[in-house]
């Protein structure tokens, strides 16, 4: 089976790449530099010459803060992007598997977001990444995999910060948000998943299981690391930020992953390697 993935440059993509090659997917790896997904004339001369069995989108703009202010371009690659891949894709008869996000919620909710929970994305953001889920629907044979607070070793992210900051004399972090922290491996794995086992095309939440909140999941990772840090709680107004995020982003996962805390010990002693 063939597999052409968007993105494979970036942090999800440097890991799904290698993780679909063991299961043995002929795997087409497309970055900025070979395909331009704005560019529709591109998007069809590059899934045509290709002809995989599936594309799997995980190039985004995914720069939550400056997307508020440069909302065009997230518009561009998120929603224009995705209706380009999209309809080659509906045109050719592939299956398009999607990276969407848990801003797609406004966080308002009590409890888990079901994958049929209303959307209502309350930041520029969760907005361009909801455009492109709509846009994918338009193609029968659809994966949407909303993930959540992705972390990994190729890219910038949450845990990386944390360690660099681990010498602050006061590390103030935001208690009062919560969501499901994600290894970009697990969720590699679940694409893998729903790609294997021809999974009913639809919409799933591919996150690491229970929950915790930002100041929660800074001090795990200092935790699991041995690092004593000063780690302060604070509020989102005591710490704002360009956009808004969603207060609660727990997604249930069906299982799809393992805990987080497993899924983040693990990252941690690899990165320690």
């Amino acid at each position: 089976m063939k597999v052409l993935v968007t993105g494979a440059n970036g942090m999800l993509g440097q890991d799904l790449c290698p993780i679909l090659e063991d299961e043995d997917f002929d795997v087409i790896e497309t970055d900025i530099h070979n395909l331009d997904i704005t560019n529709l004339e591109q998007v069809e001369k590059v899934l045509t010459e290709n002809a995989p069995d599936y594309v799997v989108h995980c190039a985004a703009y995914t720069n939550v803060d400056k997307a508020e202010e440069d909302k065009e371009t997230a518009f561009k690659i998120n929603e224009l992007g995705t209706k380009n891949l999209a309809m080659v894709c509906k045109k050719l008869d592939i299956p398009i598997v999607y990276i969407s996000t848990d801003y797609v919620f406004d966080g308002t909710k009590a409890g888990k977001y079901l994958p049929t929970d209303k959307t209502n994305p309350i930041n520029v953001y969760g907005e361009s990444k909801l455009s492109g889920e709509k846009a994918v629907q338009e193609n029968e044979k659809f994966y949407i995999a909303r993930t959540s607070w992705l972390y990994g070793h190729h890219g910038k992210n949450f845990v990386e910060t944390m360690i660099a900051l681990k010498d602050k004399e006061e590390l103030k972090v935001v208690d009062d948000q919560i969501g499901c922290p994600t290894w970009t491996v697990e969720l590699a794995n679940g694409i893998v998943k729903l790609l294997t086992e021809e999974m009913p095309y639809g919409i799933y939440q591919i996150c690491g299981s229970g929950s915790t909140s930002w100041h929660g999941f800074a001090q795990k990772i200092f935790e699991l690391s041995g690092l004593n840090v000063n780690l302060k709680p604070c509020t989102t107004d005591e710490f704002p930020r360009p956009a808004k995020r969603p207060q609660n982003s727990i997604m249930e996962n069906n299982k799809f992953c393992r805990k987080w805390e497993t899924a983040l010990k693990e990252y941690l002693e690899l990165r320690c390697e």
